[in-house]
């Protein structure tokens, strides 16, 4: 009894928004975490054994009334974790992505197979477009560079929730690289600098620079 007001428990903590084919990994992974808590994400083990009858030992021995029993309580707990696996997968799910997979009697295979295989494959060509997108940026002079770099950031947070990881001194390198043509002089200033740059402090000199920029156009006019 005590075992099921956890399972309760740990299930009221675990909020998931239903799965509408966005963000595939981070579903996933709450997703785990749910099932984790309940103790039956091991119906998803690709490598799960079925539960086989007793047999006889080697000297021909019958196996015992209590092993046949226990073996029958065995299957008959996998049977209920089966249905509540699939059952929770498929409540998460948006009711387009329900009446396409509903007809898939395994969890098992709901997850490794139809899910898994078809959203990390689309998933992998946003992760390529993100990257790429990252890459191909290019600061303008008409525009704020801090309102540039935070467009960036926001790019990079998407990339992360993909579970990429840019390290901040790359994204330091990228930054003072994209910086407009106007900036190439302090770009190449910055880009000597011996010490190491944290993001942070990079867009506190940025800021610096950029509001000396703007006092300084103003006094020309």
């Amino acid at each position: 009894m005590e075992s099921e007001s956890i399972k309760v428990m740990n299930q009221d903590m675990v909020k998931l928004d239903r799965f509408d084919g966005n963000n595939f990994s981070r579903w996933q992974d709450k997703m785990m975490f749910l099932l984790t808590a309940l103790e039956i994400s091991y119906i998803l083990n690709p490598n799960l054994q079925p539960i086989e009858d007793p047999k006889p030992s080697a000297d021909g021995k019958q196996p015992t009334e209590e092993e046949i029993e226990e073996i029958k309580k065995q299957k008959a707990k996998r049977e209920e974790d089966e249905v509540l696996c699939r059952g929770h997968i498929l409540n998460t799910l948006s009711d387009r992505l329900y009446d396409l997979f509903t007809r898939i009697k395994s969890a098992r295979e709901i997850w490794n197979i139809a899910l898994e295989f078809k959203y990390k494959a689309e998933e992998e060509g946003t992760n390529k477009y993100l990257i790429a997108k990252y890459l191909d940026y290019k600061m303008v002079d008409d525009k704020s560079v801090l309102e540039q770099v935070h467009e960036l950031e926001v790019l990079v947070n998407k990339i992360h929730v993909l579970k990429i990881v840019l390290l901040e001194s790359f994204q330091v390198a990228a930054i003072i690289a994209k910086l407009p043509s106007t900036w190439k002089d302090y770009s190449k200033k910055l880009m000597y600098k011996t010490e190491e740059i944290s993001l942070e402090q990079l867009q506190k000199i940025l800021r610096i620079e950029e509001e000396s920029r703007l006092r300084d156009s103003k006094n020309l006019v």
